[in-house]
């Protein structure tokens, strides 16, 4: 069956508008939103885990980006677009888009083998060393104040008692410092609290840059280092970091400041 000439520029028309309109979600006083706008925020919805993608969840968006693009127009109606102080937030947010965009395809580009993870791994065991000890300590502001507390310790005083007067936050819990490994503790600490064997208290007050020592060592025991897959993660995004850091050192390097 032939279309009458104004009944087939209609259907044609319709033809041709068709996949225009299909392309918007909706319009906002003239002004169109995009369905892949609506497609793009739906993916980032899904992506964090918050919801499945669902027709429900797509009109929930739709409905947000209309209520956006609603408040968008009243805001630049009003001006605000063109204050100062929302120009310059506009530019800092654009910066820090682009700036992340390139970070985040640079580490897609230079990722973190297993090997380095290995190799950081085996470092940092190495740094902390075989042995982890639970100590005591008692922190004076002089040398005759810690040479008192030996004295009175030599004559039955109790640890936790005289800890009290210790000039840091252990004074609560019988300067008990828990458990902890030389690396931790400032070097001149460290020397003294392996030196002593587990019950024994330094007979000599120690000397740091906080003040004066005395100090017990509880106890000690091999050092307890959670399996390389317990802490992969964390010891693969601390070196990700690293590589971000290295790579802007390098593009100030090169950069022309004046």
């Amino acid at each position: 069956m032939m279309l009458k000439p104004a009944r087939l520029m209609l259907a044609l028309i319709a033809v041709v508008a068709a996949p225009a309109f299909a392309q918007n979600a909706a319009t906002v006083n003239g002004k169109a939103i995009p369905a892949a706008k609506v497609d793009q925020m739906v993916k980032q919805v899904v992506a964090q885990g918050q919801q499945p993608d669902s027709p429900q969840l797509r009109e929930m968006v739709k409905k947000e980006l209309i209520s956006r693009e609603v408040m968008l127009q009243e805001a630049d109606k009003q001006g605000y677009g063109k204050k100062p102080e929302v120009t310059a937030a506009i530019d800092n947010a654009r910066q820090s888009i682009i700036i992340n965009a390139m970070l985040a395809d640079y580490v897609k580009k230079n990722p973190v083998k297993d090997a380095e993870i290995q190799a950081e791994y085996d470092k940092y065991k190495a740094a902390v060393g075989p042995t982890e000890y639970h100590s005591r300590h008692i922190l004076v502001a002089t040398e005759q104040e810690a040479k008192d507390i030996i004295a009175k310790l030599k004559a039955g005083g109790k640890f936790e008692e005289l800890a009290k007067v210790s000039k840091d936050g252990s004074a609560n819990n019988g300067g008990d410092l828990g458990w902890m490994t030389p690396g931790k503790l400032v070097k001149p600490f460290a020397d003294a609290m392996v030196a002593l064997k587990n019950g024994e208290i330094t007979q000599t007050p120690v000397k740091t840059e906080f003040g004066y020592h005395v100090i017990k060592l509880e106890e000690s025991r091999p050092t307890q280092m959670p399996p390389l897959a317990e802490v992969k993660g964390q010891v693969a995004e601390a070196l990700q970091q690293r590589k971000i850091a290295a790579y802007r050192e390098e593009l100030l390097k090169k950069a022309k400041i004046q």
